[in-house]
């Protein structure tokens, strides 16, 4: 019984954080090499094939483009790569025939960091668009 309840408290902070995570979005993240805005065509194919998966993408979800990169070439480097990143994903999306009044962009560039750029793969982790899909509520 004290397994249990040691296993439950462990356990704990896990759901928590993922009770937090917002349910209505679906996420997927294209990841770039260091001062790059080339998407590699595993990730495009990956990119496709996760669309497809989706019956009805178009009627269903409004697609969000929201892009990241690290510190590295200061403020209006990162200004410029996270807005070609952007429009890198953005051109794969409509290469798929997705309209563009049905994509919205963010680039945050250097600024909100979701992940620690005081490691190496935390500056990984930031080089990256993430394609996330919301439902349309009627």
């Amino acid at each position: 019984m004290v397994r249990l309840y040691i296993i439950l408290f462990l356990l704990l902070p896990i759901a928590i954080q993922a009770q937090e995570q917002p349910s209505d979005e679906i996420r997927k993240s294209i990841y770039f090499g260091g001062g790059s805005y080339d998407i590699d065509e595993f990730q495009a194919l990956e990119l496709y094939h996760w669309l497809d998966s989706f019956p009805n993408l178009l009627e269903k979800y409004q697609i969000h483009l929201i892009s990241h990169t690290d510190p590295i070439g200061g403020k209006q480097f990162n200004e410029w790569l996270s807005k070609m990143r952007s429009e890198s994903v953005q051109h794969l999306l409509l290469e798929k025939e997705i309209p563009e009044h049905k994509i919205t962009i963010k680039d945050w560039g250097l600024e909100n960091p979701v992940y620690s750029n005081q490691t190496f793969s935390g500056m990984q982790m930031n080089r990256r668009v993430d394609v996330i899909l919301y439902p349309i509520v009627f």
